[in-house]
């Protein structure tokens, strides 16, 4: 695990996110978990935790994500699906909760826990103990792509909600891309990056009363994307709270 000991005020706006349309639609079948990796091509310790991701992307009621962050290029090797707006998210959980605890490979499992991305046990432990707790996950959301446009649906907040706002965000997703590392800690490596988060839209602000949302696809469209997914969060960009609700589709 490499651990940052320190990090900068931080700004900026999420862009546009970018898909290939396709007609397909994705129910809302209730997801028990959005597990987001915060993880680098420059980190020896982090290839363990993108292989449980791997494996994490075939249970269909887990939207398992990969956010590969910009802060250890550096170390000899500049991670080639880096974004910046990867590490500032990480680092806006990390000041909601209050610890400054920013490290590779680290997970987030429903915006409400953090843990060490390699422990596996763990991360079943903090998707059992954060489901449908505090409102996390209780909002029925569905995504739909079809012609030009992408449609997304999220419920209205259930009874006795403890949340009922939050944003809604789309992201961009490459199933699997290998990467050959020759550089860094990782040299002589060609590690597969699962569901890697290739770029983000907010498609609106939900008010805890149901809302949809189309997205034009000409504003967002992009080579090298065959899936989607679409969560909501309570907070905002800059103040991450829990998860309370999402949605994944394959485009192909």
């Amino acid at each position: 695990m490499i651990r940052l000991p320190g990090f900068p005020r931080w700004s900026g706006a999420l862009g546009m996110c970018a898909l290939i349309a396709t007609t397909h639609a994705s129910e809302a079948a209730g997801p028990r978990a959005v597990v987001e990796l915060f993880t680098s091509q420059g980190c020896s310790s982090c290839p363990p935790a993108d292989r449980i991701i791997g494996d994490l992307a075939k249970d269909p009621s887990v939207i398992a994500l990969s956010l590969p962050i910009d802060y250890w290029d550096y170390l000899g090797w500049k991670d080639t699906l880096a974004d910046a707006r990867f590490s500032a998210r990480q680092k806006a959980y990390s000041q909601m909760r209050g610890d400054r605890d920013v490290y590779t490979p680290q997970v987030v499992v429903n915006g409400a826990a953090h843990l060490v991305g390699s422990n596996r046990a763990g991360i079943e432990d903090a998707i059992k103990s954060t489901d449908k707790g505090v409102g996390t996950m209780t909002v029925p959301v569905s995504m739909a792509v079809s012609g030009k446009e992408i449609k997304v649906s999220v419920a209205a907040a259930p009874a006795g909600a403890a949340a009922t706002q939050g944003e809604v965000w789309i992201c961009a997703v490459s199933k699997a891309v290998p990467i050959a590392i020759t550089r860094g800690e990782n040299r002589g490596r060609e590690v597969t990056y699962h569901n890697v988060v290739r770029n983000l839209l907010k498609v609106g602000d939900w008010t805890g009363s149901a809302g949809s949302w189309a997205v034009p696809l000409e504003n967002i469209a992009h080579d090298g994307i065959d899936a989607a997914a679409v969560y909501v969060q309570d907070g905002s960009r800059d103040r991450p709270g829990p998860m309370l609700g999402g949605a994944f589709t394959s485009l192909h």
